[in-house]
């Protein structure tokens, strides 16, 4: 059972801080907006795809992924 904890623990870890991010992105103000992503307003509604924004989030994920994921 103990074996169980720490991913876990883990995951908790990772929602939180998904929670926190998607909490806070309205005061990010680049967040959507970047050169490339896409964004059509009409009188019915609007629709955001940011293909930038999601290629730059990768990016940094991959980085931070690669840079802490080899020290095991």
């Amino acid at each position: 059972m103990s074996e169980l904890g720490r991913p876990l623990v883990i995951l908790g870890l990772v929602i939180a801080v998904v929670g926190a991010l998607l909490w806070l992105s309205p005061q990010i103000p680049f967040l959507g907006k970047l050169p490339g992503d896409i964004r059509i307003e009409r009188d019915g509604g609007s629709f955001t795809f940011p293909i930038t924004t999601c290629l730059v989030i990768s990016i940094v994920l991959s980085l931070l992924w690669n840079l802490f994921g080899r020290g095991r």
